[in-house]
């Protein structure tokens, strides 16, 4: 889906001065590499900008170039000409970045996820994309945008960690061309890259996978997947919400499941719920869409209103339905 131009945006960003970049809250290596390549082409075109994400520059990403611009946003609102929200599917998941840029004259919006509804003045939402990243490389580079190492280095990080490391579904012949023009445009160390993003985690994360694969549960059949992360546990552990990321991978990696799902409890009474399928018959985007998420057929998410075991149930009973219907349960 894509109801706006390159050019279109090339305009407003050749013409506006005072930007601000956004992304969704629980930030991934998309949402930020995105964020951070897009700002820093928007600098060297002299404009103003500013990079905000309600959780701030996560840990494991802080090697990232540039990583230092990316911050959280103030509590005083601050005048924009536009507002790009990259990344992310429902606006309300910018959570308070969006108070901050209230006066925003223009609103961007860049996305690659199927459930993204299209918010904002100027869209391009392709779900064909394995990453947003890949889409602001081809914006940066149809409209001619100032692009450095540093802009490669953060688009690189940003499709690799939303390709699995180029090994989900949607990466096709374009993304390896796309990484190779980063590769060579970049000089960039592919080596340490992928070090820093998959081999440079903190020993809690540890702790973290140990703790949860204790709470592994299988069900039809072993075609459903879940573990349990309550609050007692992340405060015992002193984990960080970024810790968690990918370690879904281990359930949806066992050869007999379809479905994994992970369920988080959290402070404000919800449980986020985060899915991934490994068959596009059962498509986890239209289960967590019951639920007010959304994301991709493989891989999406929800926060959901209850206790775990309220929560569990009804998730659980809805990827049955789902499993039965796609005829592999």
């Amino acid at each position: 889906m894509s109801n706006t131009t390159f050019e279109q945006i090339g305009k407003v960003l050749r013409e506006r001065q005072n930007f601000a970049v956004l992304s969704h809250v629980r930030p991934d290596g998309d949402a930020l590499g995105s964020q951070l390549a897009l700002a820093l082409s928007l600098q060297k075109l002299g404009k103003d900008v500013r990079v905000w994400n309600e959780d701030g520059m996560l840990e494991k990403y802080s090697f990232l170039p540039r990583a230092e611009l990316l911050t959280k946003p103030p509590v005083t609102a601050l005048d924009f000409d536009v507002a790009i929200a990259l990344d992310t599917a429902i606006q309300s998941r910018l959570g308070n970045t969006l108070a901050a840029v209230a006066s925003a004259k223009i609103w961007i919006n860049i996305d690659h996820h199927l459930s993204n509804p299209g918010y904002g003045d100027l869209v391009i939402v392709d779900p064909s994309a394995p990453a947003t990243g890949e889409i602001i490389f081809e914006l940066i580079k149809n409209q001619s945008l100032p692009f450095d190492n540093e802009i490669a280095e953060n688009l690189y990080a940003a499709i690799s960690t939303d390709t699995g490391s180029f090994q989900y579904p949607k990466t096709s012949a374009r993304t390896f061309e796309i990484a190779e023009e980063l590769v060579r445009a970049g000089s960039l160390d592919v080596g340490k890259i992928s070090q820093q993003l998959y081999e440079s985690y903190p020993r809690r994360r540890l702790e973290l996978l140990r703790e949860l694969l204790q709470t592994a549960r299988f069900m039809a059949r072993d075609r459903i997947a879940s573990f349990t992360l309550r609050l007692k546990t992340a405060a015992d552990l002193r984990v960080l919400p970024e810790d968690n990321e990918g370690l879904i991978d281990h359930l949806r990696a066992i050869r007999s499941v379809i479905v994994a799902v992970f369920f988080e409890e959290l402070t404000d009474g919800k449980v986020r719920v985060s899915m991934r399928s490994k068959d596009e018959a059962v498509d986890v985007c239209a289960i967590c869409q019951k639920f007010g998420g959304g994301g991709h057929t493989l891989a999406a998410g929800a926060r959901i209103r209850g206790s775990l075991a309220e929560v569990e149930e009804k998730v659980v009973e809805e990827t049955r339905e789902a499993l039965k219907r796609a005829c592999v349960s």
